[in-house]
Formats: structure tokens, sequence, C-alpha cells
């Protein structure tokens, strides 16, 4: 009863990571432009992967009775490193495109957006509008 009632839930979680994976990979070659192109990938990746991941650790556990570590890593690993990528990809894009001007809120604090301000840069910039005082 325990194996089969594991291995329905190993392959629900198995459809489900496909299923993610599927609809990231049609986005990434459907969505217009990088900005909506990478938010379908990262999805893929945490959802999708992270359900198949999540699918392999339930069956070692229901069939050897034990956990398996290596799951943990690879999805410690990837739920790191692909904030980290689509971050400096997005901060890259904007950079070269110069979106800043067009699209953008004023910042708090009088301050740039993070993205743009110079390194070092600690003062508020007086070209750019201020915003209203909190009350």
């Amino acid at each position: 009863m325990m194996e089969t009632l594991g291995e329905l839930i190993v392959s629900l979680l198995i459809v489900a990571g496909s299923g993610f994976t599927l609809v990231g990979s049609i986005g990434l070659v459907k969505l217009p432009g990088l900005m909506t192109r990478l938010h379908a990938p990262t999805k893929a990746t945490t959802a999708g992967v992270g359900g198949v991941l999540l699918a392999s650790m339930i069956h070692v556990i229901v069939r050897n009775g034990e956990v398996s570590a290596h799951e943990l890593l690879i999805a410690l690993f990837l739920f790191l490193t692909a904030p980290i990528s689509a971050h400096f990809l997005a901060k890259a894009y904007l950079h070269l495109h110069g979106e800043r001007e067009r699209n953008f809120p004023p910042a708090c604090n009088g301050r740039d957006w993070t993205v743009f301000d110079e390194p070092g840069e600690e003062s508020p910039r007086e070209d750019r509008p201020q915003p209203p005082p909190r009350v």
C-alpha cells in the first residue's frame, strides 16, 4: 500500500514538473522580448526541475528507505544559481538598452535604481526627481 501511494505521488510530481518545464520552454520560444523570455525559463527551473527532483527523492525514500542528498544538493545549486544568472542577464539588458529613462518610476530616497548606481555612489543624485516626503 505504501509503495503504491509513493509511486502515485512520484508520478504526479513528475507530470507536474514536466508540465512546468514544457510551459517554460514554450514561453522561451514564444514571448517577445528578453525581459519576458527571462521569466519563463526561471519558472521552469524552479517549479519543473524542483518537482522532478522531489519525485526522485520520494522514490529513493520509498524504494530504499533512506534519504538521498544528491537531489538536495542539485536543488540547492539550481535555486541559488538561477536567480543570480537571471539578475545579471536582466541587468546587462537594461544597461545595453537604456530602459531606465522610459519605463521606471522614481526610486526611493532620491537615488537611482540599484541597477544603475555607479560604484561607490553614496549621495542622492540632484538631476533625478525626488520622491515626496513620507508622512
